[in-house]
């Protein structure tokens, strides 16, 4: 945070200073090329797109089963689907396969062959809140 690469958002209860969990956000662009043809036929061609990544998504373990998962990524999707910058998607980096079924659940799409990196167009965002 101090350098200005990521922000950091921390889930805490009324009254105790614990976090309960965290996410980071920051800027990334995404290759055109690793976008499925069929999205990236309606893009510019430009070399990248902008995205959002969320960096890190962590539940404290006392508290997991609880859906503070979904908490905090639904907070960190509305907040960037409220930013004034735009941004093409939202993207994450599942740290295993569970973290991806977990993405999986909400519609995110594999970005790289290696299934690790997915994301989610700010449009499908946008009908989630709509």
């Amino acid at each position: 945070m101090r350098r200005r690469v990521a922000s950091c958002f921390v889930l805490v209860a009324d009254g105790d200073a614990r976090p309960l969990g965290y996410y980071t956000l920051a800027a990334t662009s995404i290759a055109l090329a690793e976008i499925p043809e069929a999205l990236a036929k309606r893009l510019p061609r430009y070399p990248a797109v902008p995205a959002v990544l969320m960096g890190r998504l962590a539940v404290d373990a006392r508290h997991r089963k609880q859906r503070l998962g979904e908490l905090l990524l639904f907070d960190a999707l509305s907040r960037a689907l409220r930013s004034e910058i735009a941004a093409y998607a939202f993207v994450v980096d599942a740290k295993d396969e569970k973290a991806a079924a977990f993405y999986a659940r909400y519609r995110f799409m594999p970005l790289t062959r290696e299934g690790r990196r997915h994301f989610l167009p700010m449009a499908e965002i946008a009908k989630l809140f709509a």
